[in-house]
């Protein structure tokens, strides 16, 4: 009897916990958290061939990067594109976090969202080059989307980009651009610019800072803008670079645009320390702090969803690196929650259409150089470069 209770007792605790962990389907996983499953409810109105049935797998796959769906920045931002196109089309979308943020922990995630049926991966950022550009001969028969960057080897001695590989890359240097020219359109005179590593995109952030804000200066006449310059050479928030924000506010900075990943919580937290204002980078961070006056964005969910798109379009633009700029409607301001004074709608519509008709050439840094006093020729803007 006492046997017999032990058996019965042990099905009972087996079943129980089966029930808890659900199926390989249901979106748990014992070497990748996997934190949501998905299968849109409409019935697809594309291409009904590369539609797969939920019960065997999910279609299109995102692996985040080191943070999460909801991260308010390129996590978020594809996922929110890749999951508007397949709830459009009925098509089974999923994502899979990477317990590590490594090479072989991307690569291993990649793997098991082509395991789960995934014939579109979306990698986004820059950490994902490496994984991608192996995956790209692991995986022939699979397409990725690699935000924000270009796949390369470790020591990038081999830079190559397979048919199944759509890079997407932004002109970043353009949302700073109007970042800059609004910055000062709106009645500020004394800038910031406080970047992460001087990786070519931040660099190019902060050179378009630089030159939208003289454009202003030459259009309302002035001539005493002074920006503050700096590389922290780091993305992450320290209190060196938040003391660094505070004393420039401190001695005058009105607004500083943080540019460089967490570098931007130390310049948040120096404003609202301070008084001062800020400018967050890539993504709307107008939620995150009342200092934030307005963001330099990349359209992430805009790409993603072109992206998405193409492929079941039969368009996929693989083997080459597609660039997202004003003329595609790629980067911007968010005018419905930026906090400016002056500076009107109208006021932005008419300086993007100046960057999307490309009548406004932006300065590109040389190589290996990102001293913006040695590649910009400005009139009316003095650099402060803090080495």
């Amino acid at each position: 009897m006492k046997k017999r209770a032990l058996a019965l007792a042990m099905a009972v605790l087996m079943t129980a916990s089966l029930s808890a962990c659900g199926s390989s389907n249901s979106g748990t996983s014992t070497t990748a958290a996997s934190a949501e499953t998905t299968t849109a409810a409409a019935e697809s109105k594309g291409d009904t061939s590369k539609k797969t049935d939920s019960s065997t797998g999910y279609e299109i796959a995102l692996v985040t990067d080191l943070g999460t769906i909801d991260d308010k920045s390129f996590n978020q931002g594809a996922w929110e594109g890749m999951k508007k196109y397949a709830e459009e089309k009925g098509i089974s979308y999923k994502y899979y976090q990477p317990q590590e943020g490594t090479t072989d922990s991307y690569l291993e995630t990649i793997g098991l969202a082509v395991e789960g049926g995934a014939k579109l991966v979306v990698c986004p950022g820059f950490l994902f080059e490496e994984p991608v550009f192996m995956a790209q001969d692991q995986y022939k028969d699979v397409s990725f989307i690699l935000l924000d960057g270009e796949p390369h080897n470790a020591d990038y001695s081999e830079k190559r980009i397979e048919k199944n590989v759509m890079p997407i890359l932004f002109q970043e240097d353009e949302p700073g651009f109007l970042a800059g020219y609004a910055a000062v359109k709106d009645g500020n005179t004394k800038l910031g610019f406080l970047g992460g590593m001087a990786v070519p995109a931040v660099v190019r952030f902060g050179y378009g800072f630089a030159e939208g804000a003289d454009y202003a200066a030459k259009e309302l006449g002035i001539d005493n803008i002074e920006i503050m310059y700096n590389y922290t050479g780091a993305f992450a928030a320290t209190p060196e670079a938040q003391s660094m924000a505070a004393s420039w506010f401190q001695n005058g900075t009105q607004v500083i645009f943080g540019c460089g990943g967490a570098v931007g919580n130390s310049v948040m937290a120096a404003a609202e320390e301070k008084g001062g204002k800020m400018i967050g980078v890539d993504v709307d961070q107008s939620f995150e702090s009342p200092s934030v006056i307005t963001s330099a964005m990349k359209q992430l969910s805009v790409s993603v969803y072109d992206g998405v798109k193409a492929y079941y379009d039969n368009q996929f633009p693989g083997g080459k690196t597609s660039i997202f700029t004003a003329k595609n409607d790629g980067i911007g301001l968010p005018m419905e929650t930026s906090k400016f004074t002056k500076f009107t709608k109208e006021d932005y519509d008419k300086i993007y259409g100046v960057l999307k008709e490309g009548k406004v050439t932006l300065v590109q840094p040389s190589q290996d150089n990102n001293n913006p006093n040695v590649d910009l020729k400005l009139e009316k803007t003095k650099i402060n470069f803090v080495e």
